[in-house]
């Protein structure tokens, strides 16, 4: 683990926009040599102002990379009957690679059925059982796709080079898009791995002995920087808005950890604003371009491993 006085700041976004440019990079190649490019298509249910807001991002994240797009946008009135049949269209569309519903649906709509009538191939999302269960699998088929945010995280804990055999891991949150996966990819990389929710006694505990502690509970600061073990990796995943009277807005972003505390403690440690959440649409381009790739027969493009990254951090550089 780094042994440091203050934890090197996990840049996601920098680390975001290189994945990006290398996937921009990687379109082009597919076009000249393949005739096709990534397609990415967008359910858009509502007029939920956040969710406008995220499909606008990530149509403006494929548009960046080359992609082809097609967006769906449906009142909030749908049916569900009708929502699948959107669904469907876009399974039947060649051009399209990816399927993304954006959540949350109306209450009067089951998401797991609308998720259901996403093919595998195009479960750009890494949500549906098949992609799940490969995750999870030993030894099987890889996923076609992995959940986009607890990617990410992988991806910004591979580049701090710390060797993850045997570290202590400890998950907080067990959400389907982000705990539970998060759960079977550290697993994956030989980390031994403890998942605490709202059920879990003493959480405190369990973060302290913690080589690698990854927070997704969605509750402002709930992890003391105090709990901190010297020298830990910590992905903060969660965003909160809090009040705060000195800001414009009347209020500032936070994560789920005690970040000015923490800090002082970690070996890494990722911001909020600026940490995972950048990675989050970097690696839903990732998805789409390997679920592309996947249509050519040509095998995915893995998470990888890479010192380059912290070679440049721990030099004080950019990436």
């Amino acid at each position: 683990m780094a042994d440091t006085s203050e934890a090197k700041i996990i840049d996601g976004k920098a680390v975001a926009t290189e994945i990006r440019a290398e996937i921009k990079k990687a379109v082009v190649e597919m076009k000249e040599e393949h005739k096709i490019v990534p397609g990415l298509g967008t359910i858009l249910v509502g007029n939920r102002s956040d969710s406008a807001m995220y499909v606008r991002f990530k149509k403006k994240a494929a548009a960046a990379a080359g992609f082809h797009t097609v967006d769906v946008k449906l009142e909030d009135t749908v049916t569900e009957e009708n929502l699948i049949k959107e669904v469907e269209k876009l399974a039947a569309d060649e051009k399209v690679h990816g399927i993304l519903v954006q959540l949350p649906l109306p209450k009067h709509i089951n998401e797991s059925n609308v998720l259901k009538a996403i093919p595998y191939e195009k479960d750009v999302d890494g949500f549906c059982a098949k992609n799940i269960g490969n995750l999870i699998l030993k030894g099987g088929e890889p996923p076609l796709a992995v959940a986009c945010t607890p990617a990410g995280c992988v991806e910004l804990i591979q580049r701090t080079g710390v060797d993850t055999k045997g570290l202590e891991a400890v998950v907080l949150g067990r959400s389907n898009i982000v705990g539970m996966p998060m759960e079977a990819l550290l697993r994956s990389m030989d980390a031994t791995v403890t998942v605490c929710h709202s059920r879990t006694k003493n959480v405190e505990s369990h973060v302290r002995r913690a080589d690698i502690v990854v927070a997704a509970m969605g509750k402002p600061e709930y992890v003391k920087g105090e709990w901190i073990k010297p020298g830990a990796i910590v992905i903060d995943v969660g965003i909160n808005s809090v009040d705060d009277s000195t800001k414009k807005r009347g209020y500032r972003l936070v994560g789920d950890v005690e970040f000015e505390v923490a800090k002082k403690r970690a070996g890494y440690i990722t911001p909020v604003p600026g940490g995972v959440g950048p990675m989050t649409i970097a690696m839903l381009m990732r998805n789409t371009y390997n679920l592309a790739r996947h249509t050519l027969k040509l095998p995915r493009i893995p998470l990888r491993t890479s010192r380059k990254y912290k070679d440049a951090i721990d030099n004080g550089e950019e990436n």
